[in-house]
């Protein structure tokens, strides 16, 4: 685990994770999201410019490390317009189709082992759960069969910026009324997620990579926490380095 500060679960009142590449594994859904483009576009050659509106879409909001502006969720379709000459309206339609809701079908089998039981265990301490994705994720945690105390993209009017902007991060910790370092960032980027809990001042884990089959992450860190004694209102606060 690549993380900041050993993680003193005794004193976290927030636990807030990413979502993809965090709670799920990107290559298994990936190998079947390519079947299905192929099985869709194999049929309908004439469509083919949408795989490439899909490619820039992704490029050009990668181009955007820490945006900030006044509409994002606006701007990251007209990114992608303007570079390829691409009508916005279809750029949208594309995106949303294949990105934001085709693949939640298969989210579920993609779920990282682990992760129900790790925030069950969260919720039996009483810590509260947050996610804070670049894309929203509401339909994506009702696939994958979890829920969060607390939902945030970086589309959200109040938020408007992309990691590693800390805004995020920093809303949620404002919204629950608590300070950074009784927070905890999971997340798959060290050079977004991570950078984005260090610019909030906020302790993190970078989710290891390993083989989807043996993967323990997320069992680890749950029996790190079901060996950990409940905090006394003595006892001092996390804090990052």
């Amino acid at each position: 685990m690549i993380n900041t500060v050993p993680i003193n679960w005794a004193n976290l009142n927030c636990v807030i994770f990413d979502v993809d590449g965090t709670l799920y594994t990107q290559g298994k859904l990936r190998k079947r999201m390519l079947k299905s483009l192929l099985q869709y576009y194999g049929v309908r050659p004439w469509k083919l410019p949408e795989l490439l509106m899909l490619r820039r879409f992704r490029a050009e909001r990668e181009k955007q490390t820490a945006y900030a502006g006044p509409d994002l969720e606006a701007d990251q379709y007209a990114w992608a317009a303007r570079a390829g000459g691409y009508p916005v309206q279809q750029v949208r339609a594309v995106v949303e189709r294949w990105m934001f809701q085709y693949p939640n079908q298969f989210l579920l089998p993609c779920r990282y082992p682990g992760v129900a039981e790790f925030f069950a265990a969260l919720r039996a301490r009483g810590i509260t759960i947050g996610v804070y994705s670049d894309y929203p994720a509401q339909a994506k945690l009702a696939a994958l069969e979890l829920e969060a105390d607390i939902v945030i993209s970086s589309t959200d009017p109040a938020i408007n910026r992309l990691k590693p902007h800390p805004q995020g991060l920093l809303h949620i910790c404002q919204q629950l009324g608590l300070p950074p370092e009784q927070c905890l960032f999971i997340g798959d980027r060290p050079e977004l997620d991570g950078a984005c809990a260090e610019a909030a001042g906020m302790p993190y884990l970078i989710v290891e990579k390993q083989p989807f089959p043996t993967f323990t992450f997320y069992e680890i860190l749950t029996n790190q926490l079901s060996t950990t004694s409940q905090p006394t209102p003595y006892e001092s606060d996390v804090h990052s380095s």
